[in-house]
């Protein structure tokens, strides 16, 4: 064989190996934009938040995108060092479609008061979010689990 020929199907086997064990699944994907999403409400980021749900949003209990933005914006005037744990994450993906289940703890103050605001440290809320890939990105498109008392 000539050195061509080995070149060429050098990067014929090698650069789809190398795509293939390097690009993140999409429950990478997903996990990474929980995180991202997790944080930007430590840091009561709006626009962070916001970056993680879809325009498309509605939930059964009658929340939109701009909706839930209006409910994220009271929330972080009304609470400050609000504190988030998550465990028990759970996502499956389905094509273009994924469901994301975890237990969630929200601890944040009110003044000098710091308390459990969502779940507690012995019983956590259950939350599903259920997302869609939108333009190469994932986005919550629903939210089952939290109670509206919490906005």
């Amino acid at each position: 064989m000539s050195r061509k020929t080995i070149i060429l199907l050098f990067l014929f086997t090698a650069v789809p190996l190398a795509v293939y064990f390097f690009m993140p699944t999409d429950k990478a994907r997903i996990r990474k934009m929980i995180n991202r999403g997790t944080a930007a409400i430590e840091q009561e980021d709006l626009k962070g938040v916001m970056s993680c749900v879809s325009l498309n949003y509605r939930d059964d209990y009658g929340m939109t995108y701009l909706y839930l933005r209006e409910s994220f914006r009271r929330f972080f005037r009304r609470y400050d060092g609000i504190d988030v744990k998550y465990s028990r994450l759970r996502i499956e993906v389905d094509d273009r479609k994924a469901t994301a289940e975890l237990d969630v703890r929200v601890l944040a103050g009110k003044g000098g008061d710091r308390r459990y605001i969502a779940g507690s440290l012995s019983d956590p809320i259950h939350i599903v979010f259920s997302l869609e890939k939108e333009k190469l990105k994932w986005q919550v498109t629903k939210t089952e689990g939290v109670p509206t008392r919490y906005f």
